[in-house]
């Protein structure tokens, strides 16, 4: 069945663009519904076609779609499928996308720079978007942007159970790669009951993705220490932070990131570096090409689907990460 139907006539309805439908099969697999055919296309000349198959008048419509590359096509094609449903009389239009793309660009640091996270909330709105769904914002400001309910969900509760069944917490530092994950690696902390220590950093403002490690701030001198970030993109500041800690005398280095861009050289500095394990999420596809010994793909899908589902019910989803907001 392709939805949901409750008394009242309350329609969930489920649809995905093409750029990570294995997601969002998984997902709805979860919900306990079928994806909604639909009809994409692309023209001679790039243009993005979206036609449903099938009547979305008055349905509660989730639209799933990984910022995934080639970044700006699937952004586009998102945005089109919303305007679809808009001008097709869907109830209520909630974006799911896993990973927030353009989020980094949250603020101006120096003039004549764009805020891209809030054009993106901005053409979202535009083209008939209700609702954002979204995993492990860059920074939690972003749900600020759009004018509507923002579901900012959280990662931490999957990384955590899988570290929790094989770290020796009492030997466990978490670190912060850099002051500006350090609020999520203290709730990382607190959870798991272990001390805190932090990379203080300064990065290249002229050459893009460059960092450079200043000093370890914290106890990690033969301990584990687990990596904390939100996304991998290049690797340098994970593999930069790995040596600084070592250099310290931890004694393994594992890394935990919602997040795996793996944008190149990526995957070469993660297999050559010292990290002991890389563990993500799968809210982003990774090919074969991108995959090595040492990485840990975690399913993100039911959280998405629990959310969902919450949404659906008017239920809440705060309450799926007990009290965090």
């Amino acid at each position: 069945m392709t939805s949901i139907k409750q008394p009242g006539e309350k329609n969930l309805m489920l649809f995905s663009g093409r750029a990570y439908p294995e997601l969002a099969e998984e997902v709805a697999q979860h919900v306990g519904v079928s994806l909604t055919p639909t009809k994409l296309i692309d023209f001679a000349n790039g243009e993005i076609y979206a036609r449903y198959l099938e009547s979305v008048r008055g349905c509660d419509a989730f639209v799933i779609q990984s910022h995934t590359a080639p970044i700006n096509q699937w952004i586009m094609e998102q945005l089109i499928m919303v305007d679809a449903l808009k001008r097709a009389s869907a109830k209520r239009i909630t974006v799911v996308m896993p990973f927030f793309g353009y989020a980094r660009q949250d603020k101006k640091g120096r003039g004549r720079e764009p805020i891209t996270a809030r054009l993106m909330a901005d053409l979202f709105k535009t083209a008939g978007a209700d609702r954002l769904m979204s995993i492990d914002l860059h920074t939690s400001q972003i749900q600020g942007f759009f004018d509507g309910p923002v579901d900012h969900l959280f990662a931490m509760p999957v990384l955590e159970s899988y570290l929790k069944n094989k770290l020796d917490l009492e030997n466990t530092t978490i670190v912060s790669p850099d002051t500006g994950r350090v609020r999520l690696s203290e709730r990382w902390a607190d959870t798991l009951g272990t001390p805190l220590a932090f990379i203080h950093k300064r990065r290249d403002l002229d050459v893009a993705n460059q960092v450079k490690v200043s000093e370890v701030v914290g106890k990690v001198r033969g301990r584990t220490c687990v990596l904390i970030d939100d996304m991998i993109d290049t690797a340098g500041t994970i593999c930069k932070a790995a040596d600084a800690l070592y250099e310290q005398g931890a004694t393994n280095v594992i890394t935990a990131a919602t997040h795996a861009v793996f944008s190149d050289p990526a995957v070469d500095r993660l297999k050559n570096s010292r990290i002991s394990e890389v563990i993500v999420t799968n809210t982003l596809p990774l090919p074969e090409t991108s995959r090595f010994d040492k990485l840990t793909i975690l399913s993100i899908a039911p959280l998405i689907a629990r959310a969902i589902t919450e949404i659906f019910q008017d239920g809440s989803v705060t309450s799926l990460f007990e009290g965090e907001s």
